[in-house]
């Protein structure tokens, strides 16, 4: 679709989310959820797109009731209280600033296993790559968004070829598959890897938090999710039995680094026939993973503005460029994520944090549509998420449930630096309350 005024047609939208998504969690992420769940992780993709997809049709309501920009922070601060505006935003800031450097962390893995080259150099990489994506979305969003189309195109045909090989391949092994529930975290691990899983398609909510940027929001934010998490769930169900057909999970057990690079691990361990293919993975890796760092990074710069904006954040924070883009946010942004990328070894920990914390901002930003329902009267022709109340309380049900395990397992360590994460939220929310009163 066209773009017009510098705004997103439906043809951008569905790319950026598309490609917002495939990157670090099909490259990388499954491979932790084939870890945790086995066979059964392919239940952990199918439970957290139901969940996302629910999620993603609540918040283009959202979108349409309040048409701004920042949308993590605008929602809850509009109708619960600025405090829990702030509370999400900044859960929401903290996941993304994980995801990025998540992200650069593995470009400069995927490179250095299949290029010798590269070997010496995986931590100048992904700074490099955090560089990259701040001067891409330094320029307008419309050119970005041409940019996302390309990518798209061509991760969609290197991951076909993956898959048509891999089931093609003489040593794809059906008894990989069994038993179903084979993970590290036993019978119930499905339901550990949701979490994870749900951050792969956690970028399918996008488009809403840009909303200011989107052409004809009210039809383009929810047919683009709905679009877009059908492509995504296909192609990560297609990519998730491709891999697990050659890799087992005793093998992600025993060999820690192979867990995150799953479909190089498939390459190299079974289909040595084709090893070719590792090569055309590491570059599908690279241009996958630098589509999620440039849509989660502008997200991340929105709701840093957005927060910005009402006197949260420094103002400097809020202040843009030439072409719009919040361009102090998104330096701040690339630094910390610079930061968390020096430690690779942290990698499987902070995944784990950012999981839990992105599903608390996720409750919070429900919460604020339940009540704007009660406050905020319909608008005639306006987008409607099917099922009202009873669709956005059951989603927050089944977050809670799909954290049970690790509740009953007690990772005390996770949920005392989720405490500190929000601790040191709360202090920067008051010292800057202070200031504006």
């Amino acid at each position: 679709m066209k773009e017009t005024d510098g705004k997103l047609g439906l043809l951008s939208s569905v790319c950026i989310l598309v490609g917002g998504c495939i990157g670090s969690a099909i490259y990388s992420l499954s491979g932790m959820t084939m870890y945790y769940a086995g066979a059964s992780s392919i239940l952990s993709w199918i439970i957290a797109a139901l969940i996302q997809g629910s999620y993603g049709i609540q918040v283009a309501e959202l979108s349409v009731r309040y048409p701004r920009s920042g949308g993590v922070y605008i929602f809850p601060s509009r109708v619960l209280s600025p405090f829990w505006g702030f509370i999400a935003s900044w859960g929401y800031v903290v996941t993304n600033f994980v995801a990025v450097a998540f992200a650069a962390i593995y470009i400069g893995t995927y490179l250095s296993v299949s290029f010798a080259i590269f070997q010496n150099y995986r931590t100048l990489l992904a700074i490099a790559a955090i560089i990259i994506t701040a001067l891409l979305n330094s320029l307008k969003i419309s050119r970005t968004g041409k940019f996302n189309v390309a990518l798209v195109f061509f991760l969609l045909i290197t991951m076909i070829t993956f898959a048509v090989v891999s089931f093609t391949n003489d040593n794809f092994n059906i008894s990989n598959f069994t038993p179903f529930f084979n993970g590290a975290k036993g019978k119930f691990g499905f339901l550990s890897a949701i979490p994870n899983a749900m951050v792969g398609y956690g970028s399918v909510v996008s488009i809403a938090f840009m909303v200011e940027n989107i052409k004809n929001p009210n039809k383009t934010v929810p047919r683009s999710m709905a679009i877009s998490m059908l492509i995504v769930m296909a192609i990560y169900i297609m990519i998730i039995v491709a891999t697990l057909g050659h890799v087992t999970i005793s093998y992600l057990i025993e060999n820690p680094g192979m867990r995150f690079i799953p479909l190089f691990a498939a390459v190299w361990t079974s289909m040595t026939s084709s090893l070719w293919l590792s090569k055309l993975i590491s570059i599908s890796a690279f241009f996958a993973l630098i589509t999620t760092m440039l849509v989660v990074q502008y997200l991340n710069a929105l709701a840093i503005k957005a927060m910005a904006s009402d006197n949260k954040l420094p103002k400097l924070l809020s202040r843009v460029n030439k072409n719009d883009a919040p361009i102090y946010a998104i330096i701040l942004s690339a630094l910390i994520s610079s930061l968390l990328s020096l430690k690779p070894s942290l990698t499987e920990f902070l995944v784990n944090l950012a999981s839990l914390i992105a599903c608390i901002t996720i409750v919070i930003v429900i919460s604020s549509l339940i009540k704007s329902r009660r406050t905020t009267p319909h608008i005639d022709g306006a987008y409607k998420a099917f099922g009202g109340n009873a669709l956005s309380i059951l989603t927050i049900c089944v977050i809670v449930i799909c954290y049970i395990p690790s509740i009953i397992l007690g990772n005390l360590y996770m949920w005392g630096f989720t405490a500190l994460v929000y601790i040191i939220g709360i202090i920067v929310y008051k010292i800057y309350e202070k200031r504006t009163a």
